[in-house]
This record gives C-alpha cells, structure tokens and sequence, in this order.
C-alpha cells in the first residue's frame, strides 16, 4: 500500500501542471524531428519513467498506463487514446490552470479511481500466483513427492 500512497502524494499532484511532466524527460531517446519529442509527450499527459531494459518508456501520470517502444513518428496523443481512451486527462477540452476547484476535484476523483484500480490488479496478480504456488505444493505433498 506504499507505493499506492505514493501515487496520492503532493509530488504526484504536481504533475497535473506540463513543466513538471517536461522536467521528468532528461534522457528521453527522442528529440527534434521527432513527433514524440519531451514536449509533445508531456502535453499527452506522460511522465519519462525509463528502467534499464526500456530508456523510453513513459506513462500517463493520470491514468498510470505505461508504453514503451516509440517510433519517432509516433503521435503521443493519438497513442494515449488508442491504449487508454478511458483517460479523462487526454480527454480535457481545457488546461488544468483554467479548471474550476469542483471540475479539478472531480478529475482528481477519476484519477484515484484509476490509481486504485492499478494496485487492486496487482494484489490480485500476485495473491493468485501465490495461490498457484501454495496449490502446487499441496498437490505435491498428497501425492508424496515431497
């Protein structure tokens, strides 16, 4: 549940505004020239979260879906609708400084809605593949091959 508070921290609300989204693109593999370049993706609603296997990739810091695998001519605005047309961020017809406190609180609610979501899933996830471990081991166990 950490790592679920943390995507409810001031730090994470911050990133509702486009500067603090560009700054997290030090390092990103595409710039000029490009239709996915750190500007182009932080209008998209994305945030630089690269791992060592994947320098490029990113995720919408409102809906938490993650992409990797960018071309250069990809649209990071068209690639947000098609993997996560739920979003209500890319959805906005107006920038966060223009919302009313009741329009943002709303968004906010959507937004936790989305955060909670991600981390029952991975509970989930992972209570079942404990569940498939602990039953093999029982199997094993009846059956004496200890």
């Amino acid at each position: 549940m950490e790592q679920c508070s943390e995507q409810f921290s001031d730090e994470q609300t911050k990133m509702y505004f486009y500067e603090n989204r560009l700054k997290t693109y030090e390092g990103w593999p595409f710039e000029e020239g490009c239709a996915c370049t750190p500007e182009n993706m932080a209008k998209a609603g994305f945030i630089h979260t690269p791992s060592d296997n994947s320098p490029d990739t990113a995720m919408c810091f409102f809906c938490l879906k993650e992409l990797e695998g960018w071309e250069p001519e990809d649209d990071p605005k068209k690639e947000h609708q098609s993997h996560s047309s739920a979003c209500h961020f890319i959805a906005l017809k107006k920038s966060v400084e223009h919302l009313t406190m009741e329009e943002f609180m709303k968004l906010q609610k959507e937004r936790h809605k989305f955060i909670i979501n991600k981390f029952c899933n991975e509970a989930i996830g992972k209570f079942e593949e404990a569940s498939k471990l602990r039953r093999g081991d029982i199997v094993k166990s009846a059956m004496g091959e200890e």
